[in-house]
């Protein structure tokens, strides 16, 4: 049945045909030039899973193997998947195109092909004969982690990459700072991780809860480390989009270097690494010191990360104490901007020129709308629609990314059972119906929507099975929705896309992930007396 079962679905697929294939030892693989990629992860991970070699084959094919090939005719990350008796073929139109063919493959095969080691030595693997067409419908298909709340160690966010890249997701917005902690290294500045990345005790639950966790909670990322990150996310075609919050969500950072902060308001070397959650008032001082301060941070980040794209936050900052700050007051008088709406915007305009000017582009939360947008900003619309709307019909580029519809932190269901329920009921069915492309945007206005992403914050997923249970199954209704060509959300089939998880529930079992169950959490993913914050109702289309 994996055939019926393929989840993204593909545009076009023909089949399951009689004259199928069997991969087995004898199995070769035969890589054309630009697909060198998909080799090596074919023969590590789908190799590996299996127990087959796949040795190279050498020149055309003359036996039955796997070939992988670039078509230029094809879009970059679209693919051609043939099967039948002489093998199976795989046409990308760049690099992408091949690796995502080869995750459909994956599929074809089965729920053994997902799992680490062979359960069969020397077994034969059937893949049905069929032809499937397929392209991405989105080229921005992302997932943000939010790993500042609750830091998840390396090898957890590499297996992350993995679970992206078998849903043919292509973008890892990942949430590295906040009031919380500061996860990345930056050699120039030591006490951003010696003191920024560990916090004394945590909040249990939601903010108003009463129960702490009094262990302390920390860690961060070398630079090997995230070079490491990049790397294996480059091989699976994943880009990786560091976030630097500014000039919000900065307590971690204020905590380990007190003069970052607005000194004439409060007493910053009193402040620690924040250890409860919501909305901080202690943000960033708008001086030339805080501006060089972070052009240095931003300067290890881009030896980093190749990426186009640099998030900056931009979200949540209050300006209660720039409106008592008479640094703060002096500098919006200065420059001319107005108010403290627009001294944040011109906070946002620098390092847009900044990063411009090192052939970068910034992206922030829809807040850098807010008193003027930077010239070449784009959007992550996360209130809602309203700022993505706004910004594309200005002529900026946008991610829609709307809180109501895919923050995978809120719950999956109205029952009592839920751990920690936060938000909006937020179902299965409700993901399969989001709809990225607002209708009130015009044809043109549209093509400013690069893309969607869903959004992972961590405040109550303490660890990786938390994680799992509020991501999964939901990212992979978001993924179909990303990357396929879907109808109108009220004439989705969603009765299919069922059926087609109950195959999908068994590649997720392989891979250890800790799913919802459909029939609802296990005794061990509850959280009685654990504090949420669930809000009742239909979400507002915003």
């Amino acid at each position: 049945m994996t055939f019926e079962q393929l989840i993204p679905a593909p545009a076009r697929a023909d089949g399951p045909h009689t004259e199928g294939f069997f991969l087995d030892s004898s199995t070769a693989l035969r890589a054309g030039p630009g697909t060198e990629s998909t080799e090596r992860w074919l023969r590590s991970t789908l190799g590996g899973a299996l127990g087959l070699p796949l040795a190279p084959g050498e020149g055309p094919a003359v036996s039955p193997g796997i070939d992988l090939s670039i078509d230029d005719s094809l879009a970059p990350e679209a693919y051609r998947l043939t099967v039948d008796e002489s093998g199976v073929r795989i046409l990308g139109g760049a690099a992408p195109g091949v690796f995502w063919g080869a995750q459909t493959l994956r599929q074809l095969i089965g729920p053994e092909a997902f799992r680490r080691a062979p359960l069969r030595v020397g077994a034969r693997y059937a893949v049905p004969g069929c032809l499937i067409e397929d392209a991405p419908r989105f080229r921005w298909r992302g997932m943000m982690l939010d790993v500042a709340r609750h830091f998840m160690p390396k090898d957890g966010v590499l297996r992350y990459l993995d679970l992206l890249a078998a849903h043919k997701l292509n973008v890892f917005h990942f949430h590295l700072t906040d009031d919380q902690g500061w996860r990345i290294e930056i050699k120039r500045y030591p006490k951003l991780t010696e003191d920024g990345s560990w916090r004394p005790r945590s909040k249990w639950g939601h903010r108003a809860s009463e129960l702490w966790n009094d262990t302390p909670h920390g860690g961060y990322y070398t630079q090997d480390d995230i070079r490491e990150i990049v790397a294996y996310a480059h091989e699976r075609h994943i880009a990786v989009v560091p976030e630097i919050d500014i000039p919000g969500h900065s307590q971690a950072a204020i905590a380990a270097y007190p003069e970052l902060g607005n000194t004439d308001v409060v007493d910053t070397s009193s402040l620690g690494v924040w250890d409860t959650w919501g909305v901080n008032p202690n943000v960033l001082a708008p001086t030339e010191n805080t501006l060089r301060f972070y052009e240095g941070v931003f300067e290890e980040v881009l030896e980093l990360f190749p990426s186009t794209f640099i998030h900056v936050g931009g979200d949540e900052c209050p300006k209660g104490q720039w409106k008592e700050s008479a640094t703060a007051q002096a500098r919006i008088k200065e420059l001319g901007v107005g108010d403290e709406d627009g001294l944040q915007s011109w906070f946002i305009r620098h390092f847009d020129t900044w990063l411009t000017a090192r052939g970068r582009r910034l992206i922030g939360w829809d807040e850098i709308l807010e008193g003027g947008l930077a010239e070449g900003a784009t959007v992550s619309s996360w209130r809602g629609y309203g700022g993505g709307i706004a910004a594309a019909r200005a002529g900026h580029d946008v991610v829609m990314c709307p809180e109501q519809q895919v923050y995978l932190d809120h719950r999956q269901h109205g029952g009592p059972d839920e751990p920690a329920p936060i938000g909006f009921v937020r179902t299965l069915e409700d993901v399969y119906r989001f709809e990225p492309l607002p209708p009130e945007l015009s044809e043109d206005e549209r093509r400013h929507v690069l893309g969607t992403q869903a959004n992972v914050w961590t405040e109550v997923m303490e660890y990786q099975a938390r994680v799992d249970y509020q991501v999964f199954p939901r990212l992979a209704a978001f993924a179909e929705v990303a990357w396929s060509s879907v109808p109108e959300s009220a004439e989705r089939d969603f009765a299919d896309f069922e059926r087609r998880m109950t195959g999908h529930y068994a590649r997720l079992d392989a891979l250890g992930v800790d799913y919802r169950p459909p029939g609802g959490p296990l005794p061990w993913q509850r959280r009685p007396g654990v504090l949420g914050r669930p809000i009742d109702g239909t979400p507002p289309n915003v």
